[in-house]
């Protein structure tokens, strides 16, 4: 699939406020503007040895799950006819753009390329199957072969969708745009959908930083990255129907 190029790919960015413009994924108006070039040069670890336990572990994972990928399809599909899987273009390594899957968790009628929590009343476009897939995270399992094919790694900043420019720029004050996106990480382990754009961007910038080191320090805090999830799944932390900041939301409506 043709994906189109992102005229920001390879460049540091900033967030430009304006009333006048449309209101985009972060529920913000304004747009992104480029202010320097980066070139970002990946460590061995980064490069080749991250980059070779994930094409490993990406394809023992497809092959260990492809039973629950079979059965979720079948579920899927009786609960609400229509596409088991559900493609998103997202912002990837570098800024560039790439499509994200997943299992179709909502309706066929929802709108495609709004974050859950911009949606009005994010329930009602919830599948039954949707509903049990998400709250044990099985709707991110397709990711895996978007670790596979190199658009993704196990361990990295959840990739934003392409029009969450708030969320790109306050990435790129920790320059957690260089890396490749993960199917987990960081932030993931500390607050998942609850957190505030700001605070997952900052938590992100900690994980770049510690991975653009290299070395033993990056490897094991890719271990406690990948520990923290299995917990987290178990215990099902984080997961907020209506997506970033509304569990902060629900706390100040509570006070």
């Amino acid at each position: 699939m043709h994906t189109e190029i992102n005229p920001m790919e390879g460049k540091k960015v900033v967030f430009v406020e304006n009333i006048m413009e449309p209101e985009n994924a972060d529920g913000v108006r304004g747009h992104l503007e480029a202010v320097a070039d980066i070139h970002h040069v990946p460590t061995v670890y980064e490069a080749y040895i991250k980059r070779s336990l994930d094409i490993i572990l990406s394809l023992v994972g497809l092959l260990v799950l492809s039973p629950i990928f079979l059965a979720l399809s079948i579920w899927i599909y009786l609960d609400d006819p229509g596409p088991i899987f559900f493609s998103q273009r997202r912002i990837g390594n570098n800024k560039r753009y790439f499509q994200l899957h997943k299992f179709r968790s909502m309706k066929m009628c929802t709108p495609h390329d709004r974050p859950t929590h911009m949606l009005d009343n994010p329930e009602q476009y919830i599948t039954k199957a949707g509903k049990f897939i998400r709250a044990h995270s099985l709707d991110e399992l397709p990711q895996i072969w978007d670790i596979f094919i190199g658009n993704m790694s196990i361990i990295g900043p959840r990739p934003g969708l392409w029009n969450q420019d708030l969320l790109t720029a306050e990435r790129d004050k920790y320059g957690a745009n260089d890396i490749k996106p993960g199917l987990t990480g960081w932030a993931q382990i500390n607050g998942r959908d609850e957190l505030e754009i700001p605070a997952k961007a900052k938590l992100d910038g900690d994980y770049t930083s510690t991975l653009k080191n290299g070395g033993m320090k990056a490897f094991f805090f890719d271990i406690r990255c990948f520990l923290g999830t299995i917990f987290s799944v178990l215990r099902s932390e984080g997961v907020v129907e209506g997506g970033t900041g509304e569990m902060k939301k629900h706390e100040e409506t509570v006070k």
